[in-house]
């Protein structure tokens, strides 16, 4: 073995690994070739099914059992660990290589307390026990940029926010202090600032103790901000890798190039005034007038057994409007508001003050049965499309179930509905036998979509309709909402964490922050030029905009 391999930290060579499903053999990474030098920070781009966490699960031995390596070898560490059995990656995990996995409320134990789940990966790798161990715990929790860690540590992964179970993950990964860190989609679930922070300090972490990092990601934004070379996957194959300049300014594949135009971030204006519109007679079809919403909190026991009463402010004093066939979009951080504004916009909570008005009727006091006439005129597409369909149920169920839930159309009429519907939104009709596990993430949201239509709706809410999707197919999406507004006249209130996606869609923008609107207007305007310092840091954090 040369010295100039044995330097590497990674080394992947010609190889190839499949899944074995029934009879069927899927092949999902194909010659892939990769090397990472220590201090060195990698990407790996690509959408859902490229390869990318295959070539994560390998590097960390926790490819499935019915996952094969056909052929090539894995080198970590100067180790060829191609075919090597759990003993070898147990020495491996941790003290060589650590990983930061995507989702932390799937990742952490919800019944253990955060310094035991610490502490545990760092006896595991150091052997360290006693306060010796609880030491180690806080010393993590201090690096990683968690408040109060001695606190913390006592405190259950529910009990802390998305960005700080993010950290906890990080603090874990870095608990045996190893050579390289895979980062599989990190930041996915975050709000943009959130993960500015969280990348900012993993990229602080990583140079300060001079060790390499293995980003997964979808979005070539973070890559192109982060990483000091970029490896493009597709199908399987490492299509194009490179510099990120030179890969964001002359990429040499089609492939690229389409992931980059479908990136709003990625080398053009965010706002493109020359979007085409519908047209409209600037009648408002729907408005909040200062909104107020309070939550009564657990009280807190006090002397003599009384309780005091706590409550949080959700809204206060929110107003906003929206013009018939043009689109609002809400934005802000998690705890904002957002989705606050929506319950209470379709009749799910009721607001502590203030009102709601749709076609100029006040429709804060209806109670269920006064607002289900309303819920033909208006509908919701959720954010999540895995969840938002019923499993059990075809396409065609999905889509004609509002018609039937309101007694209308006959058989005839469901079916020939359908095949409009599947038609409008660009899915194939031989999708309408399909179950959800069937479809990919984009179709079912395009699923969810005609489900929504179904009734003919004027106003539309979308709760991150794009959120979980790939940014190609989050353009498709994207696309056809444009083209369906255009079409049909339907209203929408957009609302999302990230302005990057709303900028393909908005006419105006309100900016939420702590349940306040901090600044609204045209999307041009906000875009162009911002009034309030917190969205000025929304779109400073937008990924992909560092240069």
């Amino acid at each position: 073995m040369t010295g100039e391999t044995q330097a590497r930290i990674v080394d992947l060579t010609n190889l190839d690994i499949a899944y074995r499903s029934g009879d069927q053999i899927v092949e999902a990474v194909r010659q892939a070739n990769l090397a990472i030098a220590p201090g060195e920070v990698v990407a790996i781009v690509g959408e859902s099914g490229s390869g990318k966490s295959t070539i994560a699960n390998a590097l960390s031995g926790l490819l499935p059992d019915n996952a094969t390596i056909g052929g090539g070898t894995i080198t970590v560490a100067g180790e060829d660990v191609t075919r090597a059995r759990e003993g070898v990656w147990r020495a491996l995990r941790g003290r060589v290589v650590g990983l930061v996995p995507q989702d932390p409320m799937v990742s952490l134990n919800p019944t253990m307390r955060i310094g035991r789940q610490i502490g545990e990966a760092i006896e595991r790798v150091r052997g360290h026990r006693g306060r010796s161990l609880d030491a180690d715990v806080v010393a993590l929790l201090e690096q990683v940029g968690i408040d109060r860690p001695e606190l913390r540590a006592r405190q259950y992964p529910h009990e802390l926010s998305g960005g700080m179970r993010q950290r906890v993950l990080i603090a874990i990964a870095l608990a045996g202090e190893p050579e390289l860190i895979i980062a599989d989609e990190p930041t996915s679930a975050l709000d943009a600032t959130v993960q500015r922070r969280i990348l900012d300090h993993l990229e602080r972490l990583v140079k300060d103790r001079g060790i390499s990092m293995l980003i997964i990601t979808h979005d070539l934004g973070v890559a192109a901000d982060r990483a000091d070379r970029v490896l493009v996957m597709q199908a399987g194959r490492i299509v194009e890798q490179g510099h990120p300049d030179a890969i964001l300014r002359a990429p040499a594949q089609p492939y690229t190039r389409a992931l980059i135009a479908a990136a709003p971030a990625l080398g053009k204006p965010l706002f493109d005034r020359r979007r085409p519109v519908a047209a409209n007679d600037g009648r408002e079809i729907f408005r909040f007038e200062g909104v107020s919403k309070t939550f009564d909190l657990p009280g807190e026991s006090a002397w003599f057994g009384r309780s005091v009463k706590r409550s949080f402010q959700a809204l206060d004093d929110v107003s906003f409007g929206v013009e018939a066939g043009r689109t609002l979009a809400i934005v802000g951080e998690s705890g904002s508001g957002k989705t606050t504004s929506l319950r209470i916009a379709l009749g799910l909570e009721s607001a502590t003050s203030g009102r709601v008005i749709f076609e100029g009727k006040d429709i804060s006091k209806l109670g269920w049965n006064a607002f289900r006439p309303l819920r033909q005129r208006i509908q919701l597409v959720q954010q999540n499309p895995f969840a938002a369909l019923d499993p059990r149920y075809t396409v065609y169920e999905s889509i004609v179930e509002p018609l039937q839930s309101f007694g209308r159309h006959s058989a005839q009429e469901l079916e020939a509905r359908a095949r409009h519907l599947v038609d409008r939104v660009h899915l194939p009709r031989l999708a309408l036998n399909r179950l959800p596990r069937e479809l990919s993430g984009g179709q079912r949201q395009r699923v969810a979509i005609a489900r929504a239509l179904a009734l003919g709706p004027e106003l539309l809410f979308l709760d991150e309709p794009v959120s979980a999707l790939d940014v190609s197919i989050q353009a498709q999406i994207l696309d056809l909402l444009g083209e369906l507004q255009r079409d049909l006249g339907v209203t929408y209130v957009f609302v999302s964490h990230d302005l990057s996606v709303v900028s393909a869609i908005a006419d105006r923008i309100v900016v939420l922050r702590r349940g306040r609107v901090v600044e609204a207007g045209p999307a041009g305007e906000v875009f162009g030029s911002p009034k309030a310092d917190y969205t000025r840091e929304l779109l400073d954090a937008i990924p992909g905009r560092r240069a």
